[in-house]
């Protein structure tokens, strides 16, 4: 007689969720901290496409973080998937549609970033334009990443407030961390929503506005490695949910 599929344990689901998603955080920090964020000079076009210029390689570098995060974000989705659905089903399947729409705003937001590159190369085209044309339209593709970014944080930040709402509901993870991931969603929204309706009001809540949310996830992700689920209150989730 065939031996019945075994499914993988919750645990093992809250481990590789937890590791991707450290990863992801970690690769996210990279292009946007440490390489964007000493490339691009604030307010300055020329500056910034001399910088570019010198150092094309790390900033092919942040592009190839942010698709590394992306890649991991969609193995993240199955594993809140998995964990979270003895809660609710169709709110843990409504976080992964707002979760696959994010990332593909934001894959394709990553145009937006080697651009640039195109505008700063040596092909004969570019004779065309003044080396300070060039620069500004590659500034203008960087203003427009930015933007871009927001946008997907929008539907992102629906997915921590749907995810917190049902961690919190659990019983298997701790409170605390919903509560953190529904701050860190209402975080996401409103700086996305100033970026667009108020720019300078924006300016003024960025980077403070980004701390709750780098809290709540990267506490996430190591209590999801260190400690997983309560196994027990998991499995009588699981068993009233039918």
């Amino acid at each position: 007689m065939a031996n019945a599929a075994v499914s993988p344990s919750p645990q093992l689901y809250a481990r590789i969720g937890g590791l991707l998603y450290l990863l992801l955080i970690a690769a996210g920090c990279w292009g946007q901290l440490f390489v964007r964020g000493t490339i691009i000079v604030a307010g300055d076009a020329t500056a910034t496409a001399n910088n570019i210029m010198a150092s094309p390689s790390l900033w092919r570098t942040g592009i190839g973080g942010d698709l590394l995060m992306h890649l991991c974000d969609v193995p993240v989705m199955i594993v809140f998937y998995v964990l979270l659905k003895p809660i609710n089903r169709n709110l843990a399947l409504l976080a992964v549609l707002f979760n696959l729409v994010q990332t593909a705003v934001l894959v394709a937001n990553k145009m937006t970033l080697v651009i640039p590159l195109f505008l700063l190369g040596n092909a004969m085209y570019l004779k065309a334009f003044a080396p300070q044309q060039l620069h500004a339209l590659a500034y203008v593709s960087l203003r427009a990443h930015d933007y871009g970014f927001g946008f997907g944080l929008i539907f992102f930040g629906a997915v921590c407030l749907i995810e917190g709402y049902l961690i919190r509901r659990s019983g298997y993870l701790p409170k605390a961390l919903g509560v953190l991931m529904q701050v860190a969603g209402a975080c996401y929204l409103l700086n996305s929503f100033a970026l667009i309706l108020a720019p300078a009001f924006a300016s003024m809540l960025f980077p403070a506005i980004m701390m709750p949310p780098i809290l709540a996830e990267s506490s996430l992700a190591i209590w999801l490695v260190v400690k997983g689920v309560d196994l027990p209150k998991w499995e009588e989730k699981l068993r009233i949910a039918g």
